[in-house]
C-alpha cells in the first residue's frame, strides 16, 4: 500500500500544511496546480522537495476555484473542463521537466473529485482529458465496492487506474465520502489509524452507519490540510514498515 498526500497547497504568502516534514513519509505527492491552490514558486519548491525525497509527482487538478479551495461544484462545459485539466497538468509537467523529473499521474481535487465519483459524465470527461495528454499518465480514482464504471472507462480511453482510499475521512454506506459539511466527515487521528489498519489488513472500512464495506485500494490518502496529518502519516509509515 502506497501513501499519498495533497501537498503544495500554499498560495503566495499563504501557507498550508507541513510539506517539508510530510514529504519524506509519503510515496506520492498530489501537487496543486494553481486552480484551487499553488502558484509557480510553490509548485517549483514542491517538485524539488518531491524529487529530493524520491516521491512520485501527481497533478492535483481542480475546478477554477481559488477562493473556495476547489470545494465548490461548477457547471463547466465538457470542452472547457478538458482544456482546464490538461492546462493544469501541462503547467506542472513543464515545471517538473525544468528539474529533470516528471508527472506520473493525475488526481482530481475536492469538488471535481467528488463530482467525478458521483457523475458518470464528469468521470468520462476526466478520463478523456487524461487520455488526450501528450504522454500516458495514470488516473487516481476512489476505490468503491463497485468499480465497473471506472474500469470500463479505463479500457475505453486506455488510461491506467490507481484506486485510492482515504485514511482520515468518514465513508457513507454507498462507499462515497461523507460531505465535509458534516461534523464527523474528518476522522480523529486515533479513529483514522484504526480505520487504516482495517483497510490495509482486511480491505474493509466501516461506514458512518456501521456498515462494513469491501474496498480495493492501491494507495491511501492522508490530507495535507488536516492538522493531524503529519502524526497520522508518521504512525502509518512506522506501522507499514513493520
Amino acid at each position: 500500500m502506497k501513501l499519498n498526500a495533497d501537498i503544495g497547497e500554499g498560495f503566495g504568502s499563504w501557507r498550508m500544511g507541513d510539506d517539508a516534514n510530510l514529504m519524506p513519509l509519503i510515496d506520492q505527492a498530489n501537487i496543486a496546480c494553481g486552480y484551487h491552490a499553488g502558484d509557480a514558486v510553490t509548485m517549483q519548491k514542491t517538485i524539488s522537495l518531491a524529487k529530493a525525497c524520491n516521491v512520485e509527482i501527481g497533478a492535483h487538478v481542480s475546478y477554477p476555484d481559488l477562493q473556495g479551495f476547489g470545494r465548490r461544484s461548477m457547471a463547466i462545459p465538457k470542452y472547457e473542463l478538458v482544456a482546464m485539466i490538461q492546462s493544469q497538468i501541462a503547467t506542472l509537467d513543464g515545471l517538473a521537466k525544468c528539474q529533470n523529473t516528471k508527472v506520473a499521474y493525475v488526481k482530481p481535487h475536492g469538488a471535481l473529485y467528488n463530482d467525478m465519483m458521483s457523475n458518470n459524465e464528469i468521470m468520462e470527461t476526466v478520463f478523456e482529458a487524461v487520455s488526450g495528454f501528450y504522454q500516458p499518465l495514470q488516473l487516481m480514482v476512489q476505490g468503491l465496492t463497485d468499480n465497473i464504471m471506472a474500469e470500463s472507462l479505463s479500457r475505453k480511453y486506455h488510461v491506467s487506474i490507481l484506486f485510492e482510499a482515504f485514511s482520515d475521512r468518514a465513508y457513507q454506506d454507498n462507499g462515497l465520502l461523507v460531505s465535509r459539511q458534516k461534523p464527523h466527515a474528518v476522522l480523529t487521528q486515533k479513529d483514522a489509524f484504526e480505520h487504516c489498519k482495517s483497510l490495509i489488513q482486511n480491505h474493509t472500512v466501516i461506514s458512518e452507519n456501521k456498515v462494513s464495506l469491501s474496498l480495493t485500494a492501491n494507495t491511501l490518502c492522508v490530507h495535507g490540510d488536516n492538522a493531524d496529518s503529519f502524526m497520522l502519516c508518521k504512525q502509518l509509515r512506522e506501522w507499514l514498515s513493520k
